[in-house]
């Protein structure tokens, strides 16, 4: 069993890329290993002017709907991780009849069953990770909206602006902290799907793993949605 488990030297220079351009994107995308500014970054400033703008506002029926969506959406993905981990758990259940359905899958290096179960654990530990933070962001939304709650209406902090500035910036704060991380957790979700290349061979990890980097890349710093973020002129072209 031990020997069946010992991974070839390939595999582990698959997975150390595989772990490393996952750090790497996570330390770019949050602005501290690349000058360049990325998508995640531009909108954390608007998440901070739209609680300047929250601030401002007598009625704040729109920005306490906005909170719900956010919320919404990170239930959605939170329930879709338990519903993939389930899959694992069944997939390690008929793990003799996937097996037999992935060695007749063209590039593919048969493993044994314990390798093979080994890799669905890392899947699993994917998933449960991306989970977690899926769950932990829902939670910094509630408290995002207690905050957002707790900020005093700007007639009433006329006479100490102070209050009010520090009450918008700690509602800001725990926003970001919020989308940072189902940010985190959608990471883990595009990353899951890069790791299936591992079922295959580890070339094929290899491969979908820089080909997810480069996607991931391209999205944070060279997409349109980068741009309409920063209010680059030309972002809003009108093809007709």
């Amino acid at each position: 069993m031990v020997e069946s488990l010992m991974l070839s030297r390939l595999d582990i220079v698959a997975l150390a890329i595989y772990l490393s351009v996952w750090v790497v994107h996570a330390l770019a995308a949050n602005g501290h290993i690349v000058r360049r500014v990325s998508l995640t970054t531009a909108m954390n400033a608007q998440r901070l002017a739209w609680m300047r703008t929250m601030g401002r506002r007598e009625l704040r029926m729109i920005d306490t709907s906005i909170m719900v969506g956010l919320q919404q959406g990170t239930a959605f993905f939170a329930s879709s991780s338990l519903i993939a981990l389930g899959g694992c758990f069944a997939i390690l259940r008929g793990s003799d009849n996937v097996l037999a359905v992935v060695s007749d899958l063209p590039l593919t290096d048969p493993p044994s069953q314990q390798l093979f179960e080994m890799k669905v654990f890392g899947l699993i530990a994917i998933l449960a990770y991306a989970f977690f933070k899926f769950g932990w962001s829902y939670r910094l939304f509630n408290y995002c909206s207690i905050l957002v709650g707790a900020v005093p209406m700007h007639k009433d902090s006329l006479d100490n602006p102070a209050e009010l500035e520090a009450a918008i910036e700690r509602a800001a704060r725990m926003n970001m902290l919020a989308g940072a991380h189902f940010n985190a957790g959608l990471r883990g979700i595009f990353f899951s799907i890069a790791y299936l290349g591992w079922f295959l061979n580890p070339l094929v990890f290899i491969f979908t793993t820089l080909l997810l980097f480069a996607v991931l890349l391209r999205r944070q710093f060279f997409s349109e949605a980068r741009r309409v973020a920063l209010g680059e002129e030309g972002s809003m072209a009108v093809r007709q």
